[in-house]
């Protein structure tokens, strides 16, 4: 399946304005950690672009109309992320405002959010190998449907989760971020399969739903799962533990073999 822009794109962007001034985007630099913004009207339409670059050594007082970039390559959410990643490489962009068709701006792309496109992608074909494994091992029929869950309500099958991967997932899901998590739904129980961070990370942003892929499987079949959690004793969420002084092992890997 295609990847569309607008499955990875920022909706929550920080924009200026174009009689806003130098001494204005500075603010906006420090406030946010960003580099750049997309300059719009009144109407959220997009007539600018305005990067740290632009506003080296300009008095503080000059306005952003008079050095924002007026010549945009800009993006749209049913582009196919591929295009739009080529477009950045091609032009040296490191960000695309993305718009509607009346040019207001619902979002921006950047090359990270691309990357981020290829690691940990939950889709539907990989959904359906767990549904198919399931129905192999069990002889049973299942059914996936897209839905919310609440997370008070899963029971993990992970107990522990890096501080450091659930402050990135947090970052991410207050920048409008956040791929479905994958549930296994038995009688009332929901088994959270995957997206154990993302789950943490929205409990503590006070996010009661997520979107979830659901594979729903008959009340008769005992799954190993369920033996899983029993012997580990996961009941809720609350029972995930943060490791807060160890990194994500593939951090320390790459640490390890840069000493």
């Amino acid at each position: 399946m295609n990847i569309k822009v607008k499955e990875y794109m920022t909706k929550n962007v920080n924009t200026i304005k174009p009689d806003d001034t130098v001494e204005d985007a500075i603010k906006l630099v420090k406030e946010t950690g960003h580099d750049s913004f997309p300059v719009v009207d009144n109407e959220n339409r997009v007539v600018g672009y305005v990067s740290a670059v632009d506003i080296i050594d300009k008095d503080p007082k000059t306005k952003i109309k008079d050095i924002m970039s007026k010549e945009l390559y800009v993006a749209r959410d049913f582009m196919d992320l591929r295009d739009a990643a080529r477009v950045m490489f091609r032009t040296g962009h490191s960000k695309l405002p993305v718009v509607d068709e009346n040019n207001r701006l619902v979002g921006i792309i950047s090359n990270a959010d691309v990357i981020r496109s290829q690691i940990e992608k939950v889709d539907p074909d990989k959904v359906e190998k767990l549904k198919k494994t399931i129905e192999k091992v069990h002889g049973v029929k299942t059914n996936v449907r897209r839905g919310k869950v609440e997370t008070a309500r899963l029971i993990p099958t992970q107990s522990r989760i890096y501080a450091d991967e659930l402050r990135g997932r947090i970052h991410e899901i207050k920048r409008g971020l956040a791929e479905p998590i994958v549930v296994i739904k038995k009688d009332s129980r929901y088994y959270l399969v995957d997206g154990h961070h993302r789950v943490i990370a929205a409990t503590k942003l006070g996010i009661r739903e997520l979107d979830a892929y659901i594979i729903e499987v008959p009340r008769n079949v005992e799954l190993g799962i369920e033996k899983l959690v029993r012997k580990k004793g996961l009941k809720s969420v609350r029972d995930i533990e943060i490791i807060e002084d160890v990194p994500h092992p593939l951090v320390e890997i790459t640490f390890r073999n840069m000493r």
